[in-house]
């Protein structure tokens, strides 16, 4: 690999990095908030590419070749593994991450630092994450008497219990952690691991040991269930916002 190879292929990654960056293909990577920083990255890598150029251009001007002496250095053959980052970003776009991670992963839920007033809205619209925590570390008290409607995907456990799940992220996808709320009540006879479901339902206390990890999984009471598409951004943040 000689100089204007690698400049193409710095070039095309960073190409690839600000496609993906400037699409929803990038939420398969890290979470939404590092997209300035995706993009960032992206530039400087064009425009590594851009100079290694020019740099390479001076200085065959003043030489008349590539050292002087009448051949071009090349670079190690090794530097050929630049083109793997490039192929996976072109050829593979990955799916978020689902039942078989969450099955196989503990429970991240942890006491919140705070239970945030809610909305009036029934039912009220709650992520996976904030049922959970109210459910399980608040025993249900702000959630007393109310509707409330969750989204996640499907996970069963060995013994078919259902979970709602949604994977939290701290900052990408390699460190995504579960968040489990099982399913009682009126629940669909057949339910496929990683079918998204929209899932209204009443709180109760019921609650059972994550066998991974011993975390709390509480429980939601189902009065109705609904598939429906795979969410923009797939993952939950907002356990660390």
């Amino acid at each position: 690999m000689n100089r204007q190879a690698q400049a193409a292929v710095l070039f095309l990654v960073g190409a690839a990095v600000l496609h993906a960056g400037l699409t929803d293909l990038y939420l398969r990577y890290v979470k939404a908030g590092l997209r300035p920083l995706l993009l960032a990255a992206g530039v400087v890598l064009i425009m590594a590419a851009v100079a290694t150029v020019w740099y390479e251009r001076q200085g065959r001007g003043e030489t008349g070749d590539g050292d002087g002496h009448g051949h071009v250095h090349r670079e190690p053959r090794v530097a050929w593994l630049l083109v793997l980052p490039l192929l996976a970003l072109i050829l593979v776009s990955p799916p978020s991450l689902g039942s078989y991670s969450a099955m196989h992963a503990g429970t991240a839920l942890q006491a919140p630092l705070a239970y945030p007033s809610l909305p009036a809205t029934d039912p009220l619209p709650l992520g996976v994450v904030d049922y959970a925590g109210r459910a399980a570390y608040d025993h249900g008290r702000t959630l007393a008497h109310r509707r409330v409607q969750v989204t996640g995907f499907v996970a069963l456990a060995k013994d078919g219990t259902p979970y709602l799940v949604r994977m939290a992220l701290n900052c990408c996808a390699a460190d995504a952690q579960p968040v489990k709320i099982g399913l009682t009540g009126t629940i669909p006879p057949v339910l496929q691991p990683d079918t998204w479901l929209q899932v209204t339902g009443t709180y109760t206390a019921k609650q059972t040991k994550d066998p991974v990890n011993d975390g709390r999984i509480p429980f939601l009471d189902v009065t109705a269930a609904k598939p429906v598409p795979t969410p923009h951004d797939p993952y939950d943040e907002s356990w660390n916002n």
